[in-house]
C-alpha cells in the first residue's frame, strides 16, 4: 500500500470537490467527505466553507451532517455530508434548482474553514509512525530487543528527536515582530536558542544585528543605603529594583560607539587622506565588531527576553531560532533523511541504560549510532555542486586589506 493516501486536491487546496446534476441534494448521502480529502474531518459547519460555480454560499442554504449547526461528531463516516435546501434567499437561481439542490454540471467545492496551508510533510516521519515502525522492526522474539514498554521507546524517540534538532535536522523558526518604546521582546515559548538577528528594511532586506559583548542585561539591581550598605526586607531578603545598566543601555546612542558613516568611507576623495590624519585612530581604532550600524541586542536569560538598542525602536525584526522540535505535536517528527539514524539512536538508548547487556553490543551500537547519525547530517546538508561552484568562484577575487 502506498504511503500517500490524501489526494492531490486534498494537498494543494485542503478540499473536496463535487459535480451538482439539478436533482440530488444530497440527502441521501451523495456528497460524503472522505479521509483522502480531510485527514481530520470536520465535526462543525462552521469549520467548512461551500462554493459553487467559484461562489461562496450562505450556510442557511445547506446542513452539515443533515443537523443543524452546532451539533455533535457523527457518529460514522457517512454522516460527513452536506444537504442542500431549498432556500432561494440563500442560493440564488443561477446555482440551484427549484428542488434546492445544485444545477447540472456545476462544480461544488468543499473547503476547510481555516485553509491552513501545511506542505511538504511527506519528508518527514511523525513522533507516532516512529514508534510503531521501531516496534515492529526491533522489538520481538529473534529481534535486537525482546520486549520493551511503548513508553520507553516514546521516551527515547523524544529525547532523540530533541537531539537531532539540535545538530542534524534543526528546526530553525523565524518570527517576525515590531520593537516598541520597550526595546524588548519576549522569547518564543520553544525558544532554545538564536541563529541571527536582524532588522527589516522597507525593500524587505534584513540587516544583521550582532550581540553586545560589551555590556549585559542585569536581572536585578540590589538597593542600597547612602552607605552603600543592602537593603533588607523584614523577611531578611535583599530588596532588588530597575538595573541602571538597563536604563542607560536603551538611551544609549550607538553613534557614540561605532562612529558615524560619512560618505568619505565609501568614496575616495581629497579630504579622505587628510580628515583621517588629523583624527587619527578615532575611526581605525575601532574593534570591527563594533565598526557596524545595525544596532545590537542582549540576551536577558533569566526573564527570557531579547532586549535591543535605542536605534532599533519602532523597527521590524526577524528572530530565526532554534527549536527542540517538542513544541507541539505536529513538530514531533523526523526527516525521512534521517530515519534510520534514529532508529540506531533509540536502539543504543534502551540497550546503554539495562544491565547484563554485553559490552560488544553496546560498542556495536555505538559505532552504528555515530555513523548513521554523521551520514543523516551529511545527507541534510544539502550540498548543490552549482552552489558551491558559484561561491568559490567569489573565492579567487583578491581581497585588499
Amino acid at each position: 500500500m502506498g504511503l500517500i493516501t490524501r489526494t492531490q486536491e486534498a494537498y494543494y487546496s485542503q478540499s473536496q470537490t463535487f459535480t451538482g446534476n439539478g436533482v440530488i441534494t444530497g440527502s441521501s448521502g451523495e456528497f460524503v467527505l472522505t479521509v483522502a480529502n480531510f485527514p481530520t474531518l470536520p465535526t462543525l459547519q462552521s469549520q467548512i466553507k461551500v462554493f459553487i460555480d467559484g461562489r461562496e454560499i450562505n450556510k442557511n442554504a445547506y446542513t452539515y451532517n443533515g443537523t443543524t449547526v452546532g451539533d455533535t461528531t457523527p457518529s460514522s463516516p457517512a454522516d460527513y455530508r452536506i444537504i442542500f435546501l431549498n432556500t432561494a434567499a440563500y442560493i440564488d437561481s443561477n446555482v440551484q434548482e427549484t428542488s434546492g439542490a445544485p444545477k447540472n454540471g456545476l462544480k461544488i467545492k468543499v473547503q476547510e474553514a481555516a485553509n491552513i496551508e501545511q506542505f511538504g510533510g511527506y519528508r518527514y516521519v511523525s513522533l507516532k509512525e516512529l514508534v510503531n515502525n521501531y516496534i515492529i522492526a526491533y522489538v520481538g522474539d529473534n529481534k535486537l530487543i525482546e520486549n520493551i514498554k511503548r513508553s520507553d521507546v516514546l521516551f527515547h524517540a523524544k529525547r532523540g528527536i530533541a537531539e537531532f534538532s539540535y545538530d542534524i535536522s534543526r528546526v530553525e523558526k523565524i518570527q517576525e515582530i515590531e520593537i516598541g518604546p520597550s526595546l524588548s521582546m519576549v522569547m518564543p515559548q520553544d525558544y532554545i536558542n538564536y541563529v541571527r538577528v536582524s532588522w527589516v528594511d522597507t525593500g524587505g532586506v534584513e540587516h544583521i544585528i550582532y550581540p553586545a559583548t560589551y555590556t549585559s542585561r542585569p536581572s536585578q539591581s540590589i538597593l542600597q543605603a547612602d552607605d552603600y550598605s543592602y537593603i533588607f526586607n523584614n523577611d531578611g531578603s535583599v530588596l532588588t529594583g530597575t538595573p541602571a545598566t538597563n536604563t542607560r543601555f536603551d538611551s544609549l546612542d550607538v553613534n557614540q560607539l561605532s562612529g558615524n558613516v560619512s560618505s568619505d568611507d565609501y568614496f575616495y576623495n581629497q579630504s579622505y587622506m587628510t580628515g583621517h590624519i588629523q583624527s587619527l585612530g578615532a575611526r581605525f581604532g575601532v574593534d570591527p565588531q563594533h565598526a557596524q550600524s545595525n544596532g545590537v541586542f542582549i540576551i536577558d536569560e533569566a526573564n527570557g527576553k531579547i532586549s535591543f538598542s535605542s536605534d532599533i525602536n519602532g523597527k521590524i525584526i526577524t528572530l530565526k531560532y532554534i527549536s527542540d522540535g517538542l513544541g507541539t505535536d505536529n513538530e514531533m517528527k523526523i526527516h525521512k533523511l534521517a530515519e534510520e539514524a534514529m532508529y540506531n539512536y533509540i536502539s543504543y538508548a534502551i540497550l546503554s541504560s539495562r544491565i547484563n547487556i554485553p559490552e560488544y553490543i553496546i560498542n556495536r551500537l555505538r559505532k552504528s549510532r555515530r555513523a548513521s547519525m554523521r551520514n543523516a547530517k551529511l545527507r541534510l546538508s544539502n550540498l548543490k555542486f552549482d552552489e558551491i561552484t558559484q561561491t568559490m568562484r567569489g573565492k579567487s577575487k583578491h581581497i585588499k586589506h
